[in-house]
């Protein structure tokens, strides 16, 4: 698996789709995951050729309706951003409007929380089934 160092500090590893690896990222105040395309030097979805474009838009909206139905989400944010580690990588958010930071973006509105480890794992292994069941 292709890994930012920042990815891999940030995040557990629950999974792998055809192209997408898929991350937990290691906050608790939301369930936050992140797909990464597992294509080395890519930076931007347009510099993906055309199939892998198309299977990461199917990865990611299939997952998204994973997560929306686990969390029972309000709303499902999903963003490209880049800023801090330059591999692409595709936010996928489930939002609540109790959430600590709605309605405004989650970016840098709070600290992240650590999950504990129970916690952790409970949530690799039921989102881990749920995409082989798919």
């Amino acid at each position: 698996m292709i890994l930012h160092p920042q990815l891999e500090k940030d995040c557990f590893v629950v999974g792998q789709l055809p192209l997408c690896a898929v991350l937990l990222m290691n906050d608790s105040n939301y369930p936050w995951f992140i797909l990464v395309p597992q294509r080395e030097g890519v930076t931007e979805i347009h510099q993906l050729p055309e199939a892998d474009q198309q299977q990461l838009i199917r990865e990611s909206c299939m997952f998204a309706s994973v997560i929306e139905k686990e969390f029972g989400a309000d709303k499902i944010n999903i963003a490209a951003l880049g800023n801090m580690v330059p591999q692409l990588h595709i936010h996928h958010i489930v939002r609540y409007k109790t959430d600590p930071a709605w309605p405004a973006p989650v970016w840098g509105k709070f600290p992240a929380s650590p999950y504990d480890e129970e916690r952790s794992r409970q949530i690799c292994e039921v989102i881990g089934k749920r995409l082989l069941a798919t």
